[in-house]
């Protein structure tokens, strides 16, 4: 199966109030954390999947959103395929106009896919409301900062979900010292790798 070219979004800031030294740092720290993955290898999704399944244990039945990897993002296809064999209800995000937050549209195995926004790629399924996401990333902190592509459609669809937990899908290699973020960026509840998965305190929340 093609995994579509990444492509990040036209970097424009995601919130009118974002200080301009604040989105230069992200603008840096995004061409450093895309030149750190380049060639990692998106199978170690399998390693990914297994700690996930042993790390956590979602109540039943409760709706879980993911992604279709792009390019050189951790591949999470098993674990989508996992969770759904488990009974979870799948959605994948559709990236909408800028300054939208996402919908999400429910997935199964086999489903076709339609190429999206900025290489993303999505079904046709009905909307889905996750209390779980899976969420790409290009860079990790330990303290749960997560660095997105730039488009800020993640934080608003978080800021919209207060309850739900927050999972951000990566490499091991992707951790950096810290992530500059601002007052609109939304932290992780956890983070899980191919080396594992690790919670972060509440108080960095």
């Amino acid at each position: 199966m093609k995994t579509p070219t990444a492509m990040a979004a036209p970097h424009t800031p995601p919130f009118p109030t974002e200080d301009p030294a604040l989105i230069a740092a992200k603008a840096a720290a995004r061409r450093e954390a895309s030149a750190a993955r380049a060639g990692r290898e998106p199978a170690l999704g399998q390693e990914l999947a297994r700690h996930f399944l042993a790390g956590f244990q979602l109540d039943p039945g409760l709706p879980v959103s993911g992604f279709w990897p792009m390019g050189d993002e951790i591949d999470i296809r098993p674990l989508l395929h996992a969770l759904h064999a488990r009974g979870h209800p799948i959605g994948l995000p559709v990236t909408g106009r800028r300054g939208a937050p996402l919908v999400f549209r429910t997935w199964t195995p086999g489903a076709p896919m339609t190429p999206g926004r900025f290489g993303t790629s999505h079904p046709e399924g009905p909307e889905l409301t996750p209390a779980a996401l899976l969420i790409p990333l290009l860079a990790f902190d330990a303290g749960g900062r997560r660095l997105g592509y730039g488009g800020g459609f993640y934080d608003r669809t978080l800021a919209l979900l207060p309850e739900a937990l927050r999972i951000g899908c990566a490499y091991e290699a992707q951790e950096v010292s810290l992530v500059p973020t601002g007052p609109f960026d939304q932290k992780l509840h956890a983070i899980a790798t191919e080396a594992g998965v690790r919670r972060f305190a509440p108080s960095d929340q």
